[in-house]
């Protein structure tokens, strides 16, 4: 069957959307380095958690730029597998948390704090770029969903630093790395149903 058949809609915009995908695989890529460092300086699992998603973002938004090249059933496909690795994330920072809390010590507050709102300024930035591409086939879908998610991580993030900081337990910072997994799951589970109507469409 040619790629030609599968029916997904074109971006709208295109050019000005790959801008857009170029300037938060830069940002997202500077922001994993930077929160990399940052949760191994605090030993925060939020962090980690974040940090390990702005490097998944980075990926996600090459792949996107990929798909935009290559047009038709690859659109879907690289979604396909950007919702797989979205479920991959998931169960890794549930596996991370689950360390941190055998080890039991509290990550440093005041790290997490200034570096979530950092993350969240960067991610809240890129949302707002990416708002009006949100709807249309599943390899927008995922950019949006990663955006959107990275937002609410940031925000969530922030909050763990405040509970570390009032209870001095790890308690916080892991339930938010747990809450942060499972949104990742979820993600990724819509992404995957999407892409596979597609490319059952497709195939018809």
């Amino acid at each position: 069957m040619s790629d030609s058949c599968c029916n997904v809609p074109p971006p709208p915009k295109g050019i000005s959307y790959r801008r857009v995908l170029w300037i938060a695989l830069a940002a997202n890529a500077v922001m994993f380095v930077v929160e990399l460092a940052a949760s191994t300086w605090s030993g925060s699992s939020a962090l980690a958690a974040d940090a390990a998603d702005f490097l998944g973002d980075s990926a996600n938004y090459a792949l996107s730029l990929g798909a935009l090249g290559l047009g038709g059933v690859w659109v879907s496909r690289v979604a396909l597998f950007k919702g797989a690795a979205m479920s991959v994330y998931g169960l890794g920072i549930l596996a991370y948390a689950g360390w941190r809390v055998y080890l039991g010590v509290a990550p440093e507050p005041l790290t997490m704090g200034i570096i979530g709102l950092l993350a969240l300024a960067v991610n809240f930035s890129v949302a707002l770029l990416l708002f009006r591409f949100r709807e249309g086939d599943a390899n927008l879908r995922s950019v949006w969903l990663c955006t959107r998610n990275d937002v609410i991580a940031n925000i969530a993030v922030l909050a763990a630093a405040a509970g570390v900081f009032g209870t001095g337990t790890v308690w916080p910072d892991v339930g938010v790395a747990a809450a942060l997994a499972f949104l990742g799951l979820a993600s990724g589970r819509l992404v995957i149903r999407q892409a596979r109507a597609e490319l059952s469409a497709g195939a018809r």
